[in-house]
């Protein structure tokens, strides 16, 4: 990295707070942790290291509760918080990694970061962000999320999830956002859904963002239904990530392997890579690799977890 490079980030990392340890980690059970008391909202970002007890590996969105948050779970996150303001902070957000790993060479190609809160009732991901886009406070969330996700992962490339209204927000074309700092590659990850819906607002912040040097787009879940594909790779992502629902059962579908091989077929001559994710079998992992994808991710390769987890590639 250039001389200019490393400045940046050191002074990212002493507005963000230290990096934390990595291999001094252990993985915890996830503590059940009552809302915090008194917040200075000056220290949310600052906060982002201290994210010491992360969910267990492997958790699914669908395991976790969706029980309703207190009315001040957002309090501390909004843009004019009051001085005695309660909530989430940093210290609620965890976050922990998935590889991906190459077919070509079998070793990991990136980490996808994703997002634990240890608030029993905001624990699923999908909730958390729901609740928060519904009080205004997905800018922030999102910055504290990608300040620990970039900090705990140094020197790998990294794939980050974005909500539409951050795009909206304009919260990602900030000069000093975390994702600027990061020491590798970023792939800001939006769902197929948000292409389509704000396909317009995606094309003004992503062309932006990827002018700088080492940001890409990657498309995910596309195949879920929301879209047609001509109107996701009119948005000339990197990569794309083929929904779960097109690589279940991959194996047994005659009819599957040959939507999905088009699809990659499509993908490569558009200038898209494809990753295959939702990978959880052998066999699925062998039709896969048969229809032309260049990455393969899901449980079979690795769970969710932190310290960084190693990709693992099943003997045949």
């Amino acid at each position: 990295m250039s001389g200019l490079k490393n400045r940046s980030l050191r002074e990212s990392a002493e507005r963000f707070g230290p990096a934390l340890p990595n291999a001094e980690r252990k993985q915890s059970d996830m503590h059940t942790l009552a809302p915090p008391g008194r917040l200075d909202p000056g220290s949310i970002e600052a906060d982002a290291e201290r994210a010491d007890a992360p969910i267990p590996s492997g958790v699914r969105p669908s395991q976790m509760p969706t029980s309703d948050a207190p009315d001040t779970a957002f309090e501390a996150l909004r843009s004019d918080p009051p001085p005695d303001a309660q909530g989430l902070s940093a210290k609620d957000i965890d976050i922990v990694y998935q590889p991906i790993v190459s077919i070509n060479t079998r070793r990991v190609f990136a980490y996808e970061a994703l997002t634990r809160c240890r608030w029993p009732s905001l624990a699923n991901p999908e909730v958390l962000f729901k609740r928060a886009s519904e009080e205004s406070c997905c800018g922030k969330l999102g910055r504290i999320v990608r300040a620990a996700s970039v900090q705990r992962a140094p020197g790998v490339p990294l794939f980050v999830n974005v909500h539409p209204d951050e795009l909206s927000e304009r919260w990602l074309v900030r000069p000093d956002d975390p994702v600027f700092f990061h020491d590798h590659d970023v792939y800001v990850e939006i769902t197929e859904s948000a292409a389509f819906t704000h396909y317009e607002l995606c094309v003004s912040v992503l062309k932006e963002i990827q002018s700088r040097s080492g940001i890409f787009l990657a498309v995910d879940d596309l195949g879920a239904g929301h879209s047609n594909l001509k109107r996701v790779l009119d948005l000339e992502p990197r990569i794309v990530k083929l929904d779960r629902a097109l690589i279940t059962g991959l194996d047994q579908s005659p009819r599957q392997q040959i939507l999905v091989r088009h699809v990659v077929r499509l993908c490569v001559e558009l200038g898209a890579e494809v990753v295959a994710e939702g990978i959880e079998t052998v066999d699925e992992l062998s039709a896969v690799v048969d229809s032309g994808a260049h990455y393969a991710q899901g449980y079979l390769l690795g769970r969710p977890s932190y310290p960084l987890p190693p990709g693992i590639w099943p003997e045949s």
